[in-house]
């Protein structure tokens, strides 16, 4: 499997995880205090199923597969299909979506259920007496709720994902982040040529509908190499590495070039579209930061560090020496692969620091 697919598919397994722990927390949940609510006995066995530890099992690895399933479907089409609503929006044409899945979904698993606490086939006629008392009954009301419930979870869940980055989330979460630590990472600061006056040309409105494409574009070269949007501003975008996973196959450079290949591929489209086709300039550097969480009325991950800064100034040094993307001496040697083609531009002095800096010139 190439290495690129292989981040992909991480990823997208990372982010698909989460929806099967939602349902299968809510489904214990659901099963444990209906339980307890009729003293561990089935009251209504002409609808109700008898929590048996088959049952149990069988209940606990349906709910799991069905909230991977969702997630699944969220992760590969639906989250793309309605990527331009609102969130609330969002929320509510998912829940239309899956309702009816799930309606779907109860009519495979109960009388599987059915089966297995009445020891018979699924199809047989007491099960689908059972299963008919079953749709006209409160359980199948409160099963719906619960259904409702483990949906907007999710759905919630994608919500901040999105908003927040699934790695953010996912670090804010574990508390990673929550006392400060020192990481050794790898920073790229990428800069849009010639903005301003592609933002003049197009004026306010149109101009961010072209960052929203530019930004999009980019997206797919980040994930396959590895690396997380720290912060877009305006039209820069800062991209992350920890150094293992930068270093790795020359993750930080290589992702240079993915990006600058796919805004080539669409270089046509953006002519037709704003009459510009967007470039970028960038500089890559690596060292130690400190992260942590920081904020009180918006919390983020922010790093600090001296890195950041010698980053900022290695992208603002791409226009003086005509480059298109400068790394530095301390990155060249953590790199995997040692083959590139570069160019040294010697050791130069960055404004606000003492310590001279090697810088090279990397090319395709």
């Amino acid at each position: 499997m190439p290495v690129h697919f292989r981040a992909r598919v991480k990823r997208n397994i990372a982010r698909i995880i989460p929806f099967g722990v939602i349902w299968l927390v809510v489904g214990w949940y659901d099963l444990f205090t209906d339980a307890a609510a009729t003293g561990y006995q089935n009251v209504n066995p002409s609808v109700d199923i008898t929590l048996t530890t088959e049952v149990f099992v069988f209940a606990s690895i349906a709910v799991t597969l069905v909230g991977l399933l969702v997630g699944t479907i969220e992760v590969l089409w639906l989250g793309n299909l309605f990527i331009n609503k609102s969130f609330w929006r969002k929320i509510v044409y998912k829940m239309g979506f899956y309702t009816f899945f799930m309606l779907l979904v109860i009519l495979v698993t109960y009388p599987i259920a059915a089966g297995i606490e009445l020891d018979v086939s699924p199809f047989n006629n007491l099960v689908w007496n059972k299963f008919s008392n079953f749709l006209t009954s409160l359980t199948f009301i409160s099963a719906l709720v619960s259904i409702a419930f483990s949906l907007f979870l999710c759905l919630f869940y994608t919500g901040m994902s999105d908003n927040l980055r699934h790695r953010v989330l996912l670090n804010f979460f574990t508390g990673k982040y929550h006392n400060p630590k020192e990481e050794e990472r790898i920073f790229m600061f990428l800069d849009m040529k010639s903005s301003t006056a592609i933002a003049e040309q197009l004026g306010h409105i149109k101009y961010f509908h072209l960052l929203r494409e530019y930004y999009n574009d980019l997206s797919d070269a980040i994930i396959d190499h590895s690396g997380e949007v720290y912060q877009y501003v305006g039209d820069e975008v800062v991209i992350s590495w920890e150094s293992r996973f930068g270093s790795k196959d020359n993750n930080c450079i290589s992702c240079f070039f993915a990006m600058q290949k796919a805004l080539n591929e669409q270089a046509s489209h953006y002519m037709m579209e704003y009459g510009a086709s967007p470039t970028f300039k960038a500089g890559i550097h690596s060292g130690k930061v400190t992260a942590g969480e920081i904020g009180t009325l918006k919390k983020e991950i922010f790093f600090t560090g001296d890195v950041l800064n010698v980053t900022a100034r290695i992208q603002g040094m791409c226009n003086k020496y005509g480059e298109t993307l400068l790394i530095s001496g301390d990155l060249l040697p953590i790199l995997e692969d040692k083959d590139l083609t570069t160019k040294s531009l010697g050791k130069i002095q960055l404004k606000g620091r003492e310590k001279q800096l090697e810088l090279y010139a990397v090319r395709d």
